[in-house]
């Protein structure tokens, strides 16, 4: 039976093992797995985004908030990869876990956001697996198939996994 200090330090060796991976792609159960597909009106109610409508793109599929600061502060990253790998081969979609989206349009202006948002909720994260703590990204594969899950920051392991699947060095 492990002692009481050796119980705290076991305890604390989890937590940091679990703090290092949080920023990296972590394990998703619909790895490999077709993504659950959708039908939502953008924020403005001007356009039906589907996801199946973006088969044969890689996609990257970003559930974020407004009150999240690590979310806003990767988002400008994705609207420069949206104009530089192009829509013909690549497409952003940002879900908005916001309550409203009156509190969302001013932020896409704000940062002039050159990728479709829609509002997500519970349900649209369930199917992804649950979105426990924002952001959580997917990168989807030309098939439709959920490549990565990852949680926090982490834009050049999402860049590089990204090329990867472009096709691109």
């Amino acid at each position: 039976m492990p002692s009481f200090f050796g119980t705290i330090r076991l305890v604390l060796a989890l937590a940091f093992s679990f703090t290092a991976i949080a920023a990296q792609s972590v394990p998703s159960p619909l790895a490999h797995h077709a993504a659950p597909n959708f039908s939502r009106q953008d924020v403005s109610n001007k356009k039906t985004i589907r996801l199946a409508d973006f088969q044969g793109k890689v996609v990257l599929l970003n559930f974020w908030a407004t009150w999240c600061a690590p979310c806003l502060t990767e988002m400008p990253a994705f609207s420069e990869w949206q104009k530089q790998y192009g829509s013909r081969t690549f497409q952003v979609i940002g879900v908005s876990m916001d309550d409203e989206s009156t509190d969302v349009v001013p932020t896409i202006d704000r940062m002039k956001l050159n990728y479709p948002i829609l509002m997500g909720d519970e349900h649209l994260g369930a199917a992804y697996g649950g979105i426990m703590g924002l952001p959580v990204t997917f990168l989807i594969d030309r098939q439709g198939r959920v490549q990565a899950r990852y949680e926090n920051v982490d834009l050049v392991r999402m860049k590089r996994d990204l090329k990867r699947l472009l096709g691109l060095r």
